[in-house]
């Protein structure tokens, strides 16, 4: 699974609440320092209880216990030391022992009913019908997160509302540790940003300034000595990729494709110095240049296919027999 099941699952969450009713509360929270801070012993309590071979957990323990490290300067390097907490980021195995060390933080069995936890990687997202059930979800997850000795970001961590009373004042979350998380109009979530609206709807501002910087480098370095084949390849491999991303997961309307597509005509009108649209669309297509709008919808239908056929507990509870192409 990838950071846009996630989030399409969250979409799903969200809309199952406002469908009954309901206002959503989610609260995001941000792990200091997660991965480094994975304590060695609770990994193997949580590897044993899920009664691996005695083989793997005694090759993890060595593994784990005889991770050495330094420290390079130029052509220097200093002495090595001991790595006695965390697992590697960028390993291809962390990211699955970090899940199993984060696997309890809440009990899955109370999913579905008032509340979810969604967990990727040091992500949490916890969403709830109610400020009371968020209240004591915090604190059922801070008191797990203090026995894996991990803390909260309370800098980094907020709530956001989302619903028919979405713009309603409410009272502050508080931690264990007294300390109260900021309500705010748009939370960061894998990479998308949600917003504080009646519906779940995502900004695409910061993602058209990524956009438009990673556009601005390349047309820098290259300028008019690149044909314009070879810009709209530089552009169509290195900068829709973060214009589109997470699209296929969050709910787009008529008025956000159309400004996806706009963002990406400009570009077109400064290439072929001119601001005739229709000129433009028949050039692009020439070189068979396609735009947000026709590559949202093929990723959508390539994403839900992908959606049906994951067998998390969660993701089944969204399938719908007559969603796919919607």
């Amino acid at each position: 699974m990838g950071c846009t099941h996630a989030i399409y699952t969250v979409q799903n969450i969200v809309n199952n609440f406002i469908k009954g009713g309901s206002t959503v509360n989610i609260c995001s929270l941000d792990l200091s320092k997660a991965f480094d801070k994975t304590n060695h012993h609770g990994l193997l309590i949580k590897l044993m209880s899920r009664f691996i071979p005695d083989d793997l957990l005694d090759t993890l323990d060595y593994w784990l216990s005889n991770s050495w490290s330094c420290i390079k300067w130029f052509n220097c390097y200093s002495h090595s030391f001991k790595i006695s907490y965390g697992v590697r980021q960028g390993s291809v195995l962390s990211p699955f022992l970090f899940a199993i060390y984060l696997d309890n933080l809440v009990d899955r069995r109370a999913n579905g009913r008032h509340w979810f936890v969604i967990l990727y990687a040091d992500d949490i997202l916890i969403i709830a019908s109610s400020i009371c059930i968020l209240q004591m979800l915090l604190h059922a997850c801070e008191r797990e997160l203090v026995w894996l000795d991990l803390t909260i970001n309370v800098n980094k961590s907020c709530c956001l509302r989302i619903g028919p009373r979405w713009d309603a004042k409410c009272s502050p979350i508080f931690t264990l540790g007294g300390h109260s998380l900021a309500w705010v109009e748009t939370l960061k979530y894998l990479g998308i940003y949600i917003t504080s609206f009646r519906i779940f709807k995502c900004s695409f501002v910061e993602a058209k300034r990524a956009y438009f910087r990673s556009l601005n480098a390349i047309f820098g370095k290259v300028g008019r000595f690149a044909s314009e084949e070879v810009l709209l390849h530089l552009v169509a491999s290195k900068c829709l990729p973060v214009l589109l991303y997470g699209t296929e997961a969050c709910n787009l309307n008529k008025s956000d494709v159309h400004s996806l597509d706009f963002a990406v005509m400009r570009f077109s009108m400064k290439l072929f110095r001119t601001n005739n649209a229709t000129l433009v669309l028949e050039i692009l297509s020439f070189f068979n240049f396609e735009l947000p709008s026709v590559l949202i919808t093929r990723r959508l239908k390539a994403f839900r296919e992908k959606y049906r056929a994951c067998d998390n507990c969660i993701c089944k509870m969204f399938v719908v027999p007559n969603q796919l192409g919607q």
